[in-house]
């Protein structure tokens, strides 16, 4: 363990100590001190999609580099650039061009900003206002922090963060129909005005903060309807859905809606290099081509060869092992059996997901459905407890913004073998007990009331 007073990093929790990782193989991390990880969300944040040391990735980045690994993309273009960009459209036929970043918060950045200069370079200045999901997260730069509704991820940089709109999730469970939130839609396109409304926001199937959640069809189709009434785009954040995490190349392919800007991370450089894209529609294209002719924004690491290399190589690798296909086939035997092994605690409420990504709720044991106390913080008990199993699981902790209980997430490498897929549902359904018995303790102690603190 490193601990904070040990180190010369400014760590992200500054009052944790924290395990040491110095190799990963496949779904396995091994510590300094030898401890073996079952990695059961591909590196934490979802983005190890093929696991780890992939040497066929490796391979791309070293021979890259050996030619030219950086150039201002200002300035210059490349092959490995060039080629991954008509991967991509190959793979999403329905987009028309691609602006590549280093990862997902600096794609929702771009796809937030292609969103204005779209409607500005159409005549349409007045439109900036963007509509999401409270229960969200875009990312942590001050644009993309805005598009959250959650005070507990926004503060305390309110005070630099534009005034978008958000509407409650919607969630299968106590909006079956998507009409309820259809109807904040609308209250909350009254509300801006709809003449100043660029975009609705956000992700096709939920990641960390609603893993696994995703509205009904009636709820999408309700949403195209009101795109075509008031002149707004719809942009998916798909940093974590897209590059096959779901069961397709983009999770917007199980949907009866066309997003008009899609955002996309994590797995396209797959844990090996920071990459991430911007795919957009002819039209979102051609009005900038037709208008100023001109998308300044860059970052310094935009479209490099290197990681674009690896983007390719990514791209081979899921291609050759047919691994969409494969995590389309297995996930919804792998969810009912994660289903099946937490049925027995009084600490689970829904569980749901798609693909390989999964999410359960923690409730109330006391009623089966409060959240849990706020002070338990059970989310980062789960964490701690996991780590205590052998096993990496990844929990959000929402109840101070009213939107959501303690959320845990499970997001599988790819390349995760039905045998090792067993032992990370097992091993959760241990770990649920364990915390399960912890929490009752601690519950014990407390009244009643407190659990809708």
């Amino acid at each position: 363990m490193v601990r904070t007073e040990d180190t010369s990093v400014f760590p992200r929790f500054l009052d944790l100590d924290y395990p040491n990782v110095e190799r990963g193989e496949g779904v396995w991390l091994t510590t300094t001190d030898g401890k073996r990880i079952l990695d059961a969300c591909s590196g934490g944040a979802m983005v190890a999609c093929l696991g780890h040391g992939v040497k066929e990735l490796a391979a791309a980045a070293a021979e890259q580099a050996g030619r030219i690994s950086y150039f201002y993309n200002h300035h210059f273009t490349s092959e490995p650039q060039e080629r991954l960009a008509e991967r991509l459209l190959a793979l999403a036929p329905e987009m028309a061009r691609v602006r590549f970043v280093s990862g997902g918060s600096e794609a929702n950045e771009t796809a937030l900003q292609l969103a204005r200069l779209y409607h500005v370079d159409r005549g349409d200045e007045d439109r900036w206002r963007v509509i999401s999901f409270a229960q969200a997260y875009h990312g942590s730069t001050m644009g993309t922090l805005a598009l959250t509704g959650r005070d507990t991820v926004r503060e305390p940089y309110t005070p630099y963060l534009a005034s978008h709109l958000h509407i409650p999730p919607s969630r299968p469970t106590t909006d079956p129909d998507g009409e309820a939130a259809l109807e904040a839609l609308d209250r909350a396109l009254e509300q801006a005005g709809p003449g100043t409304v660029a975009a609705f926001l956000c992700e096709p199937v939920s990641a960390a903060a609603l893993p696994g959640s995703s509205p009904s069809d009636g709820f999408w189709q309700g949403v195209a309807e009101r795109r075509d009434d008031h002149g707004f785009l719809i942009v998916f954040d798909e940093v974590v859905t897209g590059i096959g995490r779901v069961g397709s190349w983009l999770a917007a392919h199980q949907l009866p809606i066309e997003p008009d800007i899609v955002a996309v991370g994590k797995g396209l450089g797959a844990g090996h290099v920071p990459l991430g894209g911007v795919l957009v529609r002819e039209e979102i294209y051609d009005a900038i081509d037709r208008g100023s002719r001109e998308f300044d924004l860059g970052h310094t690491w935009d479209g490099a060869p290197l990681p674009c290399a690896v983007g390719l190589a990514v791209l081979d690798q899921i291609e050759k092992g047919d691994l969409v296909t494969r995590v389309h086939d297995r996930g919804p035997s792998l969810l009912a059996e994660l289903t099946g092994a937490l049925s027995g605690s009084e600490l689970v409420g829904e569980v749901r997901g798609r693909g390989f990504l999964l999410g359960f709720e923690l409730v109330d044991p006391r009623d089966g459905s409060s959240f849990l106390p706020v002070e338990l913080d059970a989310a980062s008990l789960v964490d701690d407890v996991a780590f205590e199993h052998g096993l990496l699981l990844t929990s959000t902790h929402p109840q101070a913004d009213g939107f959501a209980g303690d959320q845990v997430l499970l997001a599988p490498a790819y390349t995760s073998s039905d045998e090792e897929l067993a032992q990370m549902v097992e091993r959760t359904a241990g770990v649920i007990a364990d915390v399960e018995h912890r929490v009752k303790d601690r519950l014990s102690g407390m009244p009643n009331e407190d659990r809708d603190a």
